[in-house]
């Protein structure tokens, strides 16, 4: 009976202590975008300046004539935090968590910067679509981009548990009835 008990409170100091991770860190998102404007701007600075003569002022990149302005929304704070909400909320080993979440986040940050350097020469070379190719990447494509980073994570790291659902079921299970 005591060790039915202990489980229970591990379970439980697992589940609620990956919950309130989840809250703090959603009470600091500024941070993250702190964290990731340099782990941006300065790889989508240097691929761009392989091809033309670039520089960085603030929080732009400057070629020729062409200000590329890096906001909030580049950065993409929130979908670093969706993936981190898809690896804190289903229960898994330390270790495991610790290399899908350093996984699924420089993916994304591989995949934002080159969406950047790809949506700067668009621009640069005055692409005739470029405001609906903008749109497209900012909201449609970081969206598939945050689910295949999470599939694919899943799938490396064989995740069979469901986010939020599988830590629910774990909960249920250790109430007791009687």
């Amino acid at each position: 009976m005591k060790k039915k008990r202990i489980k229970q409170n591990k379970i439980l100091v697992s589940v609620l202590s990956r919950y309130v991770i989840l809250v703090v860190i959603g009470i600091f998102l500024p941070v993250f975008y702190k964290i990731f404007f340099p782990l941006t701007i300065w790889p989508s600075f240097f691929l761009l300046n392989l091809f033309y003569n670039a520089s960085v002022i603030g929080n732009s990149i400057i070629i020729d004539n062409f200000t590329i302005k890096i906001v909030n929304a580049c950065i993409a704070g929130s979908a670093y935090y969706l993936l981190l909400i898809l690896n804190l909320t289903i229960p898994m080993e330390t270790k495991k968590r610790f290399y899908s979440v350093i996984f699924s986040i420089f993916s994304f940050l591989i995949l934002n910067t080159l969406r950047i350097f790809l949506l700067s020469i668009l621009f640069v070379q005055r692409f005739v679509f470029f405001d609906i190719a903008h749109k497209l990447f900012l909201y449609a494509l970081s969206i598939i981009f945050v689910i295949g980073i999470w599939f694919l994570t899943s799938w490396i790291f064989k995740i069979k548990e469901i986010p939020v659902y599988s830590d629910f079921k774990r909960l249920f299970k250790q109430i007791d009835y009687s």
